[in-house]
């Protein structure tokens, strides 16, 4: 009787001390931000009236890290150019991004800097596709030159993949309709393939894949058993959801590019001929993503196309986290994974005229999260962490990219804080860090 009077005794301070222990260490299972501190790269002097767009990082052969960002709003004009001319910024770090200097101005939008053969550019648009390029790693800068002719173009900073002589990236060409509403349906993400040992301002050194726009190709009225798109704004028309709250026709926008490496993967090209593109989907639903790809043929040329699952039907999306909003992907070649950058929803289901006035947009639109996750096979993906939360909604880390710097992952992204208009229209530009980001793979 004794004995299991002291066995219970025992076995109740056990479970008392297990509680305590718990409670003390919760906090070492919480989640927490890998790199929420971070250099202010630029603050906006009107937050609500000149806003950050664009920001991307490029990494120069000599180790300098380039950084690019443009101004919009309102009154961004009144922002006079410091060097050169435009709205768009370029500086440049030395010492892994602790302290940075002012370059460049530079008239062209939605602009990611690369680095090509020994060559910098930045590409972006104008309307037609426009590039600048500089000689000695951003400290001159040619002056732009348009790769088109009376045509329009979207796109943001996404990735850069490289394969051989060539470098690769995509950015949407729209097509020319009067529909004044948000067209992410009618946009064409084009393929763009660069030799890299030849002057990338010069439209003959780059081939252009055929172009492929959503509303052509998917019927968004013929789409069931998925629940896309969620809500009834079937092209061409939008469906107003609440007072200031609208869902724009189901469509794609702001692509990535990679290359699958695997031999074993379903998707493997053992030629080397097949790019698969990831865009942000619009469909009023999170976490899914569209996919095509671009194919290169025999004459040079390069196709675009959907990609099919071994039964043959033809796939437009894929789940994917973070693939509602504008993500960004890194392949680390130590590693052999892909590093994916995008944004965490956690409130996508409460109705649109119930939300706080502080929430931008649909349900699906939240940008104050910015998650990072790792990938073998660019669809099964593991958590990896959160590297930056906003104070307040409007403070978002969004539209965010990304490079591998040594140990070390280097990220930029669209920011606010309290004085932000919305979470949309961001007023700092931010440079986080994540040390030691391999170390985060499980």
């Amino acid at each position: 009787m004794l004995k299991g009077i002291r066995f219970l005794a025992t076995l109740f301070l056990m479970s008392s001390l297990s509680s305590i222990l718990l409670a003390d260490s919760s906090k070492e299972w919480s989640v927490r931000p890998l790199a929420d501190n971070y250099y202010e790269l630029y603050h906006s002097p009107d937050a609500n009236n000149i806003y950050i767009y664009t920001p991307s990082l490029c990494l120069c052969p000599n180790g300098r890290i380039i950084a690019t960002f443009g101004l919009g709003g309102p009154k961004s004009d009144s922002i006079k150019p410091i060097k050169g001319k435009g709205k768009g910024f370029v500086y440049a770090s030395d010492d892994h991004g602790k302290s940075w200097g002012f370059k460049t101005n530079f008239p062209i939008v939605h602009a990611r800097a690369f680095v090509a053969g020994k060559s910098l550019y930045v590409l972006g648009h104008a309307g037609n596709l426009r590039i600048i390029c500089s000689d000695d790693w951003g400290e001159t800068w040619s002056e732009p030159v348009d790769l088109t002719n009376g045509q329009i173009w979207h796109g943001t900073a996404t990735n850069v993949w490289y394969k051989g002589d060539f470098v690769y990236l995509v950015l949407e060409k729209k097509e020319p309709r009067n529909m004044h509403i948000w067209a992410v349906s009618q946009l064409a993400p084009i393929l763009l393939r660069g030799n890299i040992h030849k002057d990338l301002t010069k439209r003959e050194n780059w081939t252009l894949a055929s172009e492929f726009t959503f509303y052509k190709n998917v019927k968004d009225t013929e789409l069931d058993w998925f629940g896309v798109p969620f809500y009834d704004g079937f092209f061409p028309n939008r469906k107003k959801l609440a007072p200031k709250r609208y869902f724009y026709p189901a469509g794609w926008l702001e692509a990535n590019v990679v290359q699958i490496s695997d031999p074993k993967h379903y998707w493997y090209d053992p030629n080397g001929h097949t790019f698969h593109i990831f865009m942000r989907s619009n469909t009023g639903k999170t976490n899914l993503a569209c996919m095509v790809k671009a194919v290169e043929q025999p004459d040079g040329s390069i196709k675009t196309m959907f990609e099919t699952a071994p039964s043959g039907k033809k796939m437009v999306y894929i789940p994917f986290p973070g693939g509602h909003m504008r993500f960004h992907v890194l392949y680390d070649e130590q590693t052999e994974l892909y590093w994916l950058l995008g944004t965490q929803s956690t409130d996508s289901m409460t109705r649109a005229e119930l939300l706080p006035k502080d929430r931008f947009a649909t349900p699906d639109n939240e940008r104050r999260r910015l998650q990072l996750h790792f990938s073998k096979n660019m669809v099964d993906w593991c958590f990896a962490g959160i590297v930056s939360i906003g104070p307040v909604e409007k403070a978002s880390r969004h539209y965010a990219c990304m490079i591998i710097d040594g140990e070390d992952l280097h990220v930029l992204s669209r920011s606010g804080d309290h004085e932000a208009k919305d979470a949309h229209d961001g007023n700092i530009v931010t440079f986080h860090t994540v040390k030691d980001f391999r170390r985060l793979v499980y």
